[in-house]
């Protein structure tokens, strides 16, 4: 196996919600971005596009809150809801496409299928505890299709992401070696704990071994917590890690807002990299001028 501190580093994205919001959308209902694939999907496009001129090299899609259940609840459809999960793919491949046309560097980008938590649709801040008292039969039920949808509208990998839960990571691991779909697993934590209070390397050892894996990290977490999680998720793996923190904020779940004061230091960024972490961005309440600033400093590396 390749040693993962050689991979190359791959500049991610930053939060959609956050750039979203600046271009003054009011995300604070239960579809959050999802809302947008149905309401103003060339809102999508143009944050996508954002980060891709702010130097990162994937687009994730905006399909983290967005599922079957959670768009009829709104009134629609199953038919239309399936057709805004495979548009977040298609969405992002046309701007990836679009930009790789006019950038002339002929460096690749990719489109990264988010795959949240099943905890994002209840929108009440479970992603953040985990433990949903759902077996792993009834999580299978819930992210199976979902995750068929979007491996068939095309994307380049699948972002399994801000997974609190290892039996949540444990059937999306096994859906994505089904799948034979290229996939990081990356899952929030609080401090070396998973949020649902079980130590995080179970989670990152369960992802040894496996094809279909390209990484293994965590996001929406603390800036504070990734180093130690990307050293942990490596020796626990063999694959390289993955890891795009938030800004330093934690989520009020019940005022629906985030709390404390904001501030990547992107210079972090470099010992993610030297720990191996071959993905690198940020999450929420991190935007273009943040990931400009990281692919600044990796480039220079």
């Amino acid at each position: 196996m390749t040693d993962p501190t050689d991979a190359p580093v791959v500049v991610l994205d930053g939060g959609l919600s956050n750039a979203l919001a600046d271009r003054g959308h009011d995300l604070s209902d239960a579809l959050w971005t999802a809302r947008l694939l149905r309401d103003a999907p060339e809102e999508i496009a143009a944050v996508h596009r954002a980060y891709f001129d702010a130097g990162a090299h994937v687009a994730t899609t905006a399909s983290y809150q967005a599922s079957v259940v959670g768009f009829e609840r709104d009134g629609m459809a199953r038919v239309e809801a399936e057709r805004l999960i495979r548009r977040s793919v298609r969405i992002a491949r046309e701007v990836r496409d679009e930009v790789e046309a006019t950038a002339g560097d002929g460096a690749p980008r990719l489109v990264a299928a988010s795959v949240g938590p099943y905890g994002a649709i209840l929108a009440d801040g479970s992603e953040y505890r985990g433990r949903y008292g759902l077996s792993r039969s009834a999580l299978r039920d819930f992210h199976g299709p979902r995750m068929e949808l979007l491996a068939s509208a095309g994307p380049d990998l699948l972002a399994i992401e801000t997974i609190p839960d290892l039996d949540e990571a444990a059937v999306l691991l096994d859906l994505a070696e089904e799948l034979a779909m290229p996939a990081w697993l990356s899952c929030t934590v609080a401090g070396d704990r998973l949020r649902d209070g079980r130590p995080a390397v179970e989670a990152f050892a369960l992802a040894a071994g496996r094809s279909a894996v390209v990484a293994v990290g965590v996001n929406c977490c603390a800036p504070g917590d990734a180093l130690p999680a990307v050293r942990s998720a490596v020796a626990a793996s063999g694959a390289p890690a993955v890891v795009y923190p938030n800004a330093g904020e934690t989520w009020d779940a019940d005022a629906r807002r985030w709390r404390g004061e904001p501030g990547l230091d992107a210079a972090l960024a470099v010992g993610w990299a030297d720990a191996g972490a071959q993905f690198i961005g940020g999450c929420c309440r991190v935007g273009p001028d943040d990931i400009a600033a990281i692919a600044r400093l990796l480039a220079s590396r």
